[in-house]
C-alpha cells in the first residue's frame, strides 16, 4: 500500500481528498480536505467520531450543534503567519460549513463518545514555537494540543523554510511504552510555496518493513501508520504541513531514531 494520497477533482460537497481508517488500514485517524466556493456548503458529523475543523484559508460560517460562528477565518494562505480558525466538534454533533469566500477546509477525525461541547478553539491559545536550529529550524503552531480538551485528536501545523528539515531528527510514536513513547497514527497534509515545488518525506521502521521515500507535491497527504517520518523542503520552496494524530492514549511522546539522535545531543 502506498503511503501517499493525492487530491482529486472536487466532489459535490467540495471534498478533494479523503483518508479513512478503512482506506488507511488503521484504527483512529480520519482526514479530509474540502475546497468550497462562496455560498457552497459542506455538511458533516458522525455519531462515533469527534472532529477538528481547521479553516486553512478563507472565511466561512460554521454551525455545530448550538454553536454558530459567522465569518470565521482571516487567512488568505496557510503561509500567513496568523492562527487558523478552528472548531472542535464532539462525536454525535452534526456540523455545516458555508463558504463566504473561497475556502480550504481540513477536517481531522478520530473515535469519540460525544464528551464536551462544540467550541471555537481560541486562536490566542494556539501557542507558537520555534523548534530546531540552523537548517533544522521550523515554526510550529499547536492547534489542538493535549493541553486542550478532546477525546483522541491532536492537531498541529508546521512551516518548514526552504532548505530546512522537519520532524528531524527522525522520530516515531508507534509503541505504547509508559512514559517513554505513545502509539499515535498520523497524517501529514502538505502545501508548498510556490505551489509547483516538491518536498521529500521518508517513512521507515527499525526493521525496514516500511521504508518509503516519497516525493510530495502540493496538496498531497502522507500517511504514517508507524515508523520514523522526517521531511525535507528543497531550497526555494517553503513547506507547510498539517498533522492530525490520534491513538489510544492522547499524549504525544516520541522517540528519536537512536542512529541520528546525536544531532540534538552534540
Amino acid at each position: 500500500m502506498t503511503l501517499r494520497v493525492r487530491p482529486h477533482a472536487p466532489a459535490a460537497d467540495g471534498s478533494v481528498l479523503e483518508v479513512t481508517p478503512e482506506s488507511a488500514g488503521w484504527s483512529h485517524v480520519g482526514f479530509q480536505v474540502v475546497k468550497l466556493e462562496p455560498g457552497q456548503r459542506h455538511d458533516g458529523g458522525a455519531p462515533d467520531r469527534e472532529a477538528c475543523l481547521v479553516i486553512l484559508a478563507g472565511t466561512a460560517s460554521v454551525r455545530a450543534g448550538e454553536l454558530v460562528l459567522e465569518r470565521a477565518g482571516t487567512r488568505e494562505s496557510v503561509f500567513d503567519d496568523i492562527p487558523p480558525a478552528a472548531v472542535y466538534v464532539p462525536a454525535g454533533v452534526p456540523f455545516e460549513v458555508t463558504a463566504e469566500t473561497p475556502v480550504e477546509l481540513a477536517i481531522g477525525s478520530a473515535p469519540g463518545q460525544g464528551r464536551g461541547e462544540p467550541r471555537l478553539i481560541d486562536p490566542a491559545r494556539m501557542s507558537r514555537e520555534v523548534r530546531g536550529q540552523g537548517t533544522n529550524q521550523r515554526f510550529v503552531r499547536n492547534v489542538l494540543p493535549e493541553t486542550e480538551p478532546a477525546e483522541s485528536l491532536l492537531v498541529v501545523e508546521v512551516i518548514t523554510p526552504g532548505g530546512h528539515w522537519s520532524s528531524y531528527p527522525p522520530h516515531k510514536h508507534d509503541t505504547a511504552t509508559e512514559g517513554e513513547e505513545t502509539a499515535l497514527e498520523e497524517t501529514y497534509y502538505h502545501r508548498l510555496n510556490p505551489p509547483q515545488g516538491f518536498a521529500v518525506q521518508r517513512v521507515y521502521t527499525d526493521d525496514r518493513s516500511i521504508d518509503e521515500t516519497i516525493s510530495v507535491e502540493d496538496g498531497d497527504v502522507v500517511m504514517v501508520p508507524r515508523g520514523y517520518h522526517p521531511a525535507g523542503a528543497p531550497h526555494g520552496y517553503d513547506l507547510y504541513y498539517l498533522n492530525v494524530m490520534a491513538g489510544p492514549d492522547r499524549h504525544w511522546i516520541f522517540r528519536n531514531d537512536p542512529t541520528h539522535d546525536w544531532i540534538v545531543r552534540k
